[in-house]
């Protein structure tokens, strides 16, 4: 592992430590939007990396979910970018369910190249550096290599998708695939740390899918695995677009289904064109914008 890597780990690890304070204590919940949640775990993980991210690359923006815009104005002209979920799967913390992570990704250039996915509950992170590899870490300290797994038949295949966020979109395409088994499972960090370990062979969520800090460390982490990473038309994700919302799906796979996978989902568009949107976005408001959810 680089340098900047174990960086990315450490920084990650202290503010899975701050998630995990406030997730044994009775935090309140308050709404940026519809069904779009935060607590003080993800304002307080949020600062926390972003100062540390400070620190170590004054000259790297940090394109932070619970940051407000104009803190990371002018991204899209670096040659480097960091985007940070502080707490990716609020839902899945405030329903005390566990599966929820820490997320830091790099971009540099026009590609995702570092990332790290760190599980709060467990102690357990996932790290890679697309060139170098990727790594399990457990809550001891002790890395292992990972990489993904080699099926390449899709009956035999074992697929991930949202727990919390259901469509009828999704669960036509699951439908359709005729896996093996598909598992729901929380937080678009562990679905992505599945593939990238073998344990599963793809993470699909076609339509509109969270923004680009869902994203970042997943699509480095998978590539690092020897995986695939793209939209639902197969092509790579723009980190410097204008917009930040991830509109045209998501596909991660250990790269042998990774094509069958496409094919399929454009069997539920209209003539091969995007699928409609899965959910409506959620808002990019900033925490003063903040109101309380009901108890």
């Amino acid at each position: 592992m680089s340098a900047l890597l174990d960086d990315l780990v450490a920084i990650s690890f202290e503010a899975a430590n701050l998630v995990s304070e406030v997730y044994a204590t009775a935090f309140t919940v308050d709404l940026k939007g519809p069904n779009d949640p935060v607590t003080s775990a993800d304002l307080r993980a949020n600062e926390l990396i972003c100062r540390r991210l400070g620190e170590l690359y004054p000259d790297v923006p940090v394109v932070a979910e619970e940051s407000a815009p104009e803190r990371f104005h002018g991204y899209r002209t670096s040659e480097r970018i960091f985007f940070v979920d502080p707490l990716d799967g609020t839902t899945e913390f405030v329903a005390r369910n566990g599966q929820f992570v820490v997320m830091i990704g790099l971009v540099e250039g026009a590609r995702a190249t570092a990332g790290v996915v760190t599980a709060p509950a467990t102690g357990t992170a996932w790290a890679g550096e697309v060139g170098s590899g990727a790594w399990r870490i457990d809550a001891s300290g002790v890395r292992g290599k990972i990489q993904v797994s080699d099926v390449t038949e899709l009956g035999a295949a074992s697929l991930v998708a949202s727990r919390s966020h259901r469509s009828e979109m999704l669960e036509r395409a699951l439908a359709l695939f005729g896996a093996r088994e598909a598992r729901s499972v929380g937080s678009a960090g562990l679905k992505g740390a599945e593939v990238a370990s073998g344990m599963a062979e793809g993470y699909v969520a076609p339509g509109r899918v969270g923004k680009r800090w869902d994203a970042c460390a997943v699509d480095a982490l998978v590539t690092a695995a020897g995986g695939r990473f793209s939209d639902q038309d197969g092509n790579p994700f723009d980190y410097r677009a204008e917009s930040l919302t991830n509109t045209d799906g998501l596909v991660a796979t250990n790269g042998h289904l990774h094509e069958v996978l496409l094919e399929r989902l454009k069997q539920l568009s209209n003539k091969g064109g995007p699928l409609p949107p899965a959910a409506s976005p959620s808002a990019n408001c900033s925490p003063r914008r903040l109101r309380r959810a009901r108890s």
